[in-house]
């Protein structure tokens, strides 16, 4: 280390320690950040049409301007009494009038309906385009039929920037095609701690190879700094989200840095100064904050270091109600945010709210006039930057962008590129002549093997029809296997009549996204091993086996890699099952057509308990380091492992409530005057039990077990779902309770008629009384006999389709 770089490090380590000593936490040090500057995004021109426009606005407009709705809480009419600058469309909100899954055209409507309010000529109105954002995180990933790339953790693994300008341009077109002008992306998190459900949205542990990606990515969405337009098939990025959000204690999302100024520095803003000299657009906000200071008010932040030390000329937006969550703040008031240097709230539900109380503030001097301008400029500059003040729209509903074929190659060729070989005792690569099993519960399912952020937040509830641009991994097995003479049979179970040659399981973690996706341990399917059960019997069969295995992150994986022969990494692929294909499926002697070339992007754990495991930490001692990967040409083995996860299994289950016949651990059922009997399900022997109430008596079922806080979950809009079928209609109300909020659930459970879905909103509890912080009791049912029904599973879902609330 340089002396003049020793010295300032000390000068800070001392200052920092000066500054917690006088209760100023959190507070950065611009002079020892980085700095960096918007490239293409001033300049004389623009920033005159910006002073003639704002000249003209009302301070209405101007607040408009800073204050985002999401389309799902919002009209286009509304527009005219309200006006906004944007709005979004969040992981589950659907276009007007039509499904949530739906394509490219019901997009466009949309966008071109708050468009044309926006820009209507009337009387006391500014026209100002609107900027309309999504989550394109993995491509256009809202979108029917779109290309779906592998998510970030796959493309780290690849080390190619070049591939991930390609992907970021091939998005960008997706975007525009569907009428959409605003791309939140890319994710510049570095996580550590990889509990955290986000950690499939990071490229990597390691802030060099963020910092690789970060231009690149920037340059494939927006084009060169200053050239790029939506008239030309290019969207606005968003680098995300600042500051810290891969750095939380415990890999809580949402939660807390409790780290010190130089890793914050060194590890979390490694891609920010090169995003900002690529020319990003726009910067979101973490939820998170840093030694306790939320950093939606981080003002040291958000202004002395992002816009004033590392010269970021674009502006900065808030997440879904992140301002809200500012101490003295509520989501529909809060002056600090705007203070501290946020330029754009996104208040998807509580713009209406925020709109009035910040006009309000600006009128009363709480918001200084000064700020409302330097927010509304930023805002425009974009605008005027991106193109949006320019009518013509050619990318729009453009034949042949959304799913095209060369989208789809560059997808293809990135799921080759992701994939890393962890084992390999001489199975691979197959023989194109052979015949295959393919089995496991990841094999032929699009939704499963693309992840969380497909078509719904989660990434739940998608269907085959859903990807008609698609194939999954079986699909393109079998159709390498028959241009190769041999053959692919898909079992999911494992069952096969005649004996293989050689058995692919894919098999991985079911989708998840942020906050659902958090989990307590590392191990894979912790006390449910579904997956090793199939192993273990087609072992027992003497057939080889390779696993595929799909995850968001690096997991415990040793008693599924004692049982097979050969394990392939493989992430989240998205939508180019085919991909895998390229690479395990050799010629018809079985020499190999494409080797594997991916390398770790994220260290491999030894035991369950291994939670924040990077490279250069102290006690560093993982399975697989950072960079491993075998190849065809240099192979190498892997010995038995050790099958001590370290871990208590219970702790990773937080939403499963009920299933196949049972209650997973940490849960039980607890009943009161109520009896029990398996039974079958719609798809499983056993696989329900029949909750039966005797005439005249009152009893309640419950499903109980450690307390759960619920609060972010209840804001966040997820919902009880519950499977079941009645067979006896209950003669009296029945209650369906959560914790201790109830709801009188008789209209649910009033007549048979075969196997129902319910989904409950938890807010409909929460309004009922519940305490979501303490909720010991995830599902209750009291009732008065005589009254019986079957359930066949309990859970925590986010897919809105039919929710309503009892009462």
């Amino acid at each position: 280390m340089k002396k003049t770089a020793a010295a300032a490090l000390s000068a800070l380590l001392a200052t920092t320690a000066l500054a917690q000593d006088a209760g100023t936490q959190g507070i950065a040090h611009p002079q020892l950040w980085p700095t960096a500057k918007s490239q293409g995004l001033i300049d004389a021109a623009t920033e005159a049409k910006i002073t003639a426009l704002m000249a003209k606005m009302t301070l209405e407009e101007k607040v408009g301007q800073m204050i985002q709705a999401d389309i799902g809480a919002i009209k286009p009419e509304d527009l005219r009494r309200y006006p906004l600058g944007s709005i979004l469309a969040g992981g589950s909100s659907p276009p007007l009038g039509k499904p949530d899954r739906s394509p490219g055209p019901d997009w466009t409507a949309t966008s071109r309906a708050f468009e044309a309010v926006a820009m209507e000529r009337r009387a006391g109105h500014t026209p100002i385009p609107l900027i309309f954002g999504v989550d394109a995180v993995h491509g256009n990933n809202n979108v029917v039929g779109a290309t779906l790339f592998p998510h970030n953790i796959g493309l780290g693994a690849a080390h190619d920037p070049d591939l991930i300008r390609r992907i970021g341009e091939a998005t960008a077109k997706e975007t525009a095609a569907a009428g959409i002008t605003w791309a939140f992306g890319p994710t510049l998190a570095v996580p550590q701690d990889d509990r955290w459900g986000r950690t499939y949205e990071g490229y990597s542990e390691d802030p060099a190879l963020v910092r690789s990606y970060a231009a690149p990515m920037i340059a494939g969405l927006q084009g060169a700094p200053g050239q790029g337009t939506i008239q030309q098939g290019r969207v606005a990025a968003s680098a995300k989200h600042f500051l810290g959000d891969g750095g939380t204690k415990d890999g809580i999302d949402q939660g807390d840095d409790q780290i010190d100024e130089p890793t914050l520095i060194r590890i979390h803003n490694a891609g920010y100064p090169s995003a900002i000299d690529a020319g990003t657009m726009t910067v979101m906000a973490s939820y998170s904050s840093w030694q306790g200071r939320k950093m939606h008010g981080n003002k040291s932040l958000l202004t002395d270091v992002l816009k004033e030390r590392m010269g970021f000329a674009g502006f900065v937006v808030g997440d879904w109600n992140g301002h809200g969550q500012i101490p003295g703040c509520t989501k529909e008031d809060c002056a600090q945010t705007f203070n501290a240097g946020l330029d754009m709230a996104m208040a998807p539900d509580s713009w209406k709210g925020l709109f009035d109380n910040t006009v309000k503030q600006a009128r009363a001097g709480t918001i200084p006039m000064a700020r409302i301008d330097d927010a509304v400029r930023r805002i425009l500059r974009v605008k005027f930057k991106l193109g949006l003040f320019d009518a013509a729209r050619p990318y729009e509903d453009r034949a042949g962008v959304i799913g095209s074929a060369a989208h789809r190659a560059i997808a293809r060729e990135a799921v080759r590129k992701s994939l890393v070989l962890l084992k390999n005792d001489g199975v691979l690569p197959l023989k194109a002549s052979a015949r295959i099993l393919v089995a496991g519960t990841h094999a032929d399912d699009v939704g499963l093997q693309a992840g969380g952020w497909t078509l719904s937040w989660q990434g739940d509830g998608n269907k085959p029809a859903d990807f008609p641009n698609a194939q999954s991994i079986y699909a393109g097995i079998a159709e390498a296997m028959r241009q190769g003479g041999g053959s692919a049979e898909l079992n999911v179970e494992g069952k096969f009549t005649t004996k293989p040659d050689v058995a692919v399981v894919v098999f991985g973690e079911m989708p998840y996204a942020e906050m659902r996706g958090d989990t307590r341990t590392l191990e894979f399917q912790a006390g449910d091993k579904q997956a090793l059960a199939t192993l273990k019997r087609l072992k027992a069969a003497g057939i080889p086996v390779i696993s595929v295995f799909l995850s968001g992150r690096p997991l415990w994986v040793n008693p599924e890699l004692n049982q097979s022969d050969a394990f392939v990494a493989a992430f989240l692929p998205g939508s180019e099952g085919g991909g895998i294909a390229d690479v395990l499926v050799g010629d018809a002697n079985g020499r190999p057509r494409t080797d594997f070339t991916g390398r770790l992007s994220y260290s491999w754990p030894k035991t369950a308990d291994q939670f924040t495991l990077n490279k250069g930490a102290p006690g560093y001692d993982p399975l697989f380091a950072l960079g491993y990967g075998l190849t065809y040409a240099k192979p190498g083995r892997v010995p038995k492992l050790a099958e001590v996860a370290g871990v208590d299994a219970s702790l990773a289950n937080t939403s499963l409530f009920y299933t196949l016949g049972r209650t997973p651990a940490p849960f039980a059922w607890k009943l009161d005057g109520v009896t029990a009997a398996a039974v079958d399900s719609a798809r499983t022997q056993e696989g329900a039990s029949l909750l039966t109430w005797t005439a005249g008596r009152q009893g309640t079922a419950r499903i109980a077990g450690p307390q759960l806080d619920l609060t972010r979950e209840t804001n966040a809009d997820v919902l009880l779902q519950i499977q079941y079928r009645v067979q006896t209609a209950p003669a009296g109300a029945v209650r369906l309770s959560l914790g201790s909020g109830s709801v009188n659930a008789q209209s649910l459970f009033a007549a048979g008629g075969g196997w129902k879905t319910a989904r409950v909103p938890l807010k409909c509890f929460a309004a009922a009384g519940g305490d979501m912080a303490k909720v010991d009791v995830p599902v209750a049912l009291s009732a008065t006999g005589p009254f019986a029904v079957a359930i066949a599973d309990a859970r925590l879902v986010t897919d809105p389709e039919g929710a309503v609330c009892p009462n």
